[in-house]
């Protein structure tokens, strides 16, 4: 396969995975044994292109960011909130992420790892969407400074590959009582520093893989997982409005065990 080509199909899998609760990192990691290709090769990759999901956000979100922006300037008590439960819910990333990377890059080594953790998650989702009482909480400004910070806690789990930074902070707001609609954009939220983040961090530990050459595929996925992301993100939101979150839990019950089965008898 040419390089080309997988870093179209790379592309593909951030854009589309990044902000559904199924794992992007879990099937960027599966794409490598499915695809065969030289996993340490394309790690770096799969770090820059982040960004450029995150750009969708930005994007199909920007009157609510720029709203936040001049309300900054206004001394606005929502957008002040709205900015202070970010950060709030970044925080714990941060620590866990600096006292722990060597022990979270070798957990992206194993995809066994991450197929057990998408069918624990998918039953995880069933078991709270059926049980978590949420209401209506009118936006991220008005998830308290507590929630947010159990929020962010909840983001830690997802630093074991397969669990969905997405699906957890979610499924981890409702657990709170947060309702769908605010949960998954505190989600969209709260990944612009976090995958910003994680990616400077990274991209900075191993700034020596970085070449001349590889800058060109990893524009090519930035464009692509951009674009993708721009088209599911809006899917996502009409798919849990509607049916909520079980059509992805019962897909990554599945696609783990498929996964599993796979991985056990190659």
């Amino acid at each position: 396969m040419s390089d080309l080509i997988t870093a179209i199909l790379l592309g593909i899998v951030e854009g589309i995975t990044e902000f559904l609760p199924v794992s992007s990192t879990g099937h960027l990691i599966l794409a490598t044994e499915l695809l065969g290709y030289d996993a340490a090769r394309w790690a770096v990759f799969n770090i820059a292109i982040q960004p450029g999901a995150v750009l969708a956000i930005v994007v199909l979100y920007w009157r609510t960011f720029l709203d936040v922006l001049t309300g900054l300037f206004r001394a606005d008590a929502r957008s002040i909130a709205f900015v202070r439960n970010l950060l709030i819910a970044f925080v714990p990333a941060v620590a866990l992420g600096l006292a722990f990377g060597d022990e979270i890059d070798a957990l992206l080594e194993n995809a066994v790892v991450v197929a057990w953790a998408l069918i624990v998650g998918g039953v995880a989702i069933l078991v709270i969407e059926r049980l978590a009482k949420t209401r209506d909480v009118g936006g991220v400004a008005a998830v308290t400074a507590g929630q947010s910070l159990r929020i962010g806690l909840v983001q830690c789990i997802a630093m074991i590959p397969g669990v969905s930074r997405s699906g957890a902070t979610i499924l981890g707001a409702m657990s709170f009582g947060i309702d769908r609609k605010t949960a998954a954009e505190f989600s969209f939220f709260l990944a612009i520093p976090t995958l910003t983040g994680a990616t400077a961090l990274q991209l900075f530990k191993h700034r020596d893989a970085i070449t001349a050459d590889s800058l060109g595929l990893i524009g090519i996925g930035f464009v692509v997982s951009f674009i993708v992301a721009l088209i599911v993100v809006k899917a996502f939101m009409a798919i849990v409005t509607r049916y909520g979150f079980g059509p992805f839990a019962w897909y990554r019950i599945v696609a783990g065990s498929v996964a599993l089965v796979w991985l056990m008898n190659r």
